[in-house]
């Protein structure tokens, strides 16, 4: 890493120029490339604003934009400096982005148009936030880019970052509904990223990759920012949200050579498929990924039958960095979550801290020298999620004799539609601020395709009986609070949840019940 100093963005990008590749294109936009050179270019304008605003070292940027390239010059633009980029969804609600300002105290947020007018909602802003930054049309006290970017200033070295200096955060959903900030270093990224890049696409400067998970998510910057930087490849950019007929149009437009998304949408653009009658050439595809949620083996066949492209399922995470079970071209089983990737180790453990047998059901504890550094201003859930060296996953694990690792569920109720974190008790809170219920639980059922969507049980107060009007009334309750995809697919009145003596819920037997319900209907 060169010493006691490393930035990781001089590593990504200064490197390919430095190298001689500053005029192949990286980025493929719409109707445009950028190559690795104008990258660098804007990212170093862009480093010279942010000093000139104020930006110091460790201070937090709140990065909240689509994919376009705006993201990648901002990016690098603060790793650059040493201060730290905060990636957040833009499909984040007005007070979620209350909580992230707050928390992570960012002094600047480069943020598209639709989120500055979530922005301009938070009612008390935080005193560290200094200046907003907008990709479209700035607000009376905000910073247009354009404008921005115009003012010509000193181009700025890297920061003389160590490895061991932090790079950049992304906030992690938990048990409590309350997210919590994955602090990586300027280091991890070459042990955690390198096993998957080899090992299972076999990641090159001929490459080019496209994703339909957005950047702003873990799996998402791996596969269009970590991997292709690291290993020199091309990325097809789109800010748009995914829909089947659209992605089928880029896939063949653009012909990439490695596609990236999550079960939901492999389902989804078979379904799409099949109900249009369309077809489509996928030639120039070598492999697909798959992760966020397990991939039922249904829908890997379906895919092979009609495009022979293997569709590579794995198991990654926000604080380990990226996948590290991962079905591979040599180690493939359907319907598994694959094998431990080089680099990584992994060990099952029961509810009392035993190491279980092959065959068994047990936690998995994952160990790699790229795992992140702890949750920002949280110990105590540090403490719990890092025991040593090992980072506890909060997910239930078989393996077999062959080593390949079977999803059993989450330990701590969590669920994973269309591969983005839900947490129940905030998709409960909301349902419980609504006259007619009395208590409810939220839990994981698999849908037509056996893809796992959220499920609300509600017990109404007296006074109200359950029927279809309530049902919709229920669910546009839920869907003017919360993004779209924490809305529960399903509603079932009950008369009462089962819960311990001592008054605890107990999610697990609700999701006994539903598969007991699916035993008897087969």
């Amino acid at each position: 890493m060169g010493g006691e100093t490393f930035n990781l963005a001089e590593f990504l990008l200064d490197r390919h120029v430095r190298e001689g590749r500053g005029d192949r294109p990286v980025l493929i936009f719409r109707d445009r490339t950028v190559s690795f050179r104008t990258l660098l270019e804007q990212s170093n304008r862009l480093a010279s604003a942010l000093l000139r605003l104020g930006l110091e070292p460790e201070n937090r940027l709140l990065l909240g934009l689509a994919d376009r390239p705006e993201f990648y010059v901002a990016y690098f633009a603060a790793l650059k400096i040493g201060a730290v980029p905060v990636l957040v969804s833009t499909l984040a609600t007005a007070l979620d982005y209350a909580y992230f300002l707050r928390h992570s105290r960012a002094k600047v947020a480069v943020v598209e148009g639709e989120v500055a007018e979530r922005l301009r909602c938070v009612s008390d802003p935080p005193p560290s936030l200094r200046h907003v930054v907008v990709v479209g049309e700035p607000g009376p006290s905000e910073i247009g880019w354009d404008d921005l970017l115009s003012r010509p200033g000193p181009e700025p070295g890297p920061a003389c970052t160590s490895p061991e200096d932090m790079a950049f955060w992304m906030y992690s959903s938990g048990t409590t509904g309350r997210p919590k900030a994955v602090v990586h270093l300027h280091r991890n990224l070459l042990h955690f990223m390198p096993p998957h890049c080899r090992e299972v696409v076999d990641l090159g400067p001929g490459d080019r990759v496209y994703s339909t998970s957005k950047l702003y998510f873990s799996y998402g910057r791996n596969n269009s920012l970590d991997g292709p930087f690291l290993y020199g490849a091309e990325v097809v950019v789109n800010p748009d949200r995914p829909e089947p007929g659209a992605v089928l149009d880029l896939l063949e437009a653009y012909r990439p050579t490695v596609f990236y998304s999550v079960p939901t949408f492999y389902a989804a653009l078979l379904e799409h498929l099949h109900r249009t009658g369309r077809r489509v050439s996928l030639s120039s595809l070598r492999c697909c990924v798959s992760a966020g949620e397990p991939l039922p083996k249904s829908v890997f066949d379906r895919w092979w039958e009609r495009f022979r492209i293997p569709i590579f399922d794995g198991v990654g995470s926000t604080e380990v960095g990226a996948i590290y079970l991962s079905n591979t071209p040599r180690k493939l089983r359907p319907g598994s979550s694959g094998v431990l990737l080089p680099g990584f180790e992994g060990k099952l453990f029961d509810e009392e801290g035993r190491e279980v047998p092959r065959g068994n059901v047990g936690t998995l504890w994952v160990k790699n020298d790229g795992i992140f550094a702890g949750y920002w201003n949280d110990p105590r859930k540090t403490r719990q999620a890092l025991q040593g060296e090992w980072f506890v996953t909060a997910d239930l694990f078989s393996v077999d004799d062959d080593g390949f690792y079977w999803y059993m569920g989450r330990a701590d109720d969590l669920l994973k539609p269309g591969g983005l974190w839900v947490s129940p008790l905030e998709v409960e809170g909301v349902l419980l601020e609504h006259p007619a219920v009395a208590e409810c639980a939220v839990v994981g059922a698999p849908d037509e395709m056996g893809l796992e969507k959220p499920m609300a049980f509600v017990v109404l107060r007296e006074g109200y009986a359950p029927s279809l009007t309530l049902e919709r009334e229920l669910r546009e309750f839920v869907q003017a609070r919360l993004a779209r995809y924490k809305h529960p697919r399903w509603f079932r009145f009950v008369p009462e949840l089962p819960r311990t003596v001592t008054g605890k819920l107990q999610r697990y037997r609700l999701r006994e019940t539903l598969r007991q319900e699916r035993r008897a209907a087969s």
